[in-house]
């Protein structure tokens, strides 16, 4: 699993040690088990640009706490490639990108009395899941999401 992480730093709310490497740990637990090489883009930014992109691409004129762009049609973990999706010179298959309001995540954090490192362990987990095609659109879907989610974040170390 490869990844480009992008820290707007002068929007986003940096106070993690260690935040990059929470996120690679997250994207490369989400990965296991694929055949191919993955590549995903992850952008740390604040509330005022996620709106930006959430009001552009989701008509809804509000931040949110994470965004998913996924590249490729997937469904429950399947992904569906050909060699048009793979980097040229890499080979890595492109699955999309994530981005992240560390806004959010500190505002979340705290109304959830967990440190931010975990939210941000868990909304990049959440980001990266939809990128595989995992969804809640509905009830099963929810509730399978949801455990795939515990799952992981409970195997790296960031339980609920």
């Amino acid at each position: 699993m490869a990844l480009k992480i992008d820290i707007e730093a002068d929007e986003a709310i940096i106070t993690a040690d260690g935040i990059e490497n929470i996120i690679e740990v997250v994207c490369k637990e989400c990965a296991l088990g694929y055949e191919e090489s993955l590549y995903a883009g992850v952008r740390l930014t604040g509330d005022d640009q996620i709106r930006k992109f959430n009001s552009k691409y989701r008509k809804i004129d509000r931040p949110t706490d994470v965004l998913s762009f996924p590249l490729l049609t997937a469904d429950n973990g399947k992904i569906e490639f050909s060699d048009l999706d793979r980097d040229m010179e890499t080979g890595f298959v492109l699955l999309g990108d994530i981005i992240i309001s560390m806004d959010r995540a500190a505002v979340q954090a705290e109304e959830y009395g967990h440190s931010i490192e975990r939210e941000v362990a868990f909304l990049t987990c959440h980001g990266m899941l939809h990128l595989l095609g995992f969804d809640h659109e509905n009830e099963e879907e929810e509730k399978h999401m949801i455990s795939k989610q515990k799952k992981i974040l409970d195997k790296i170390g960031y339980p609920k």
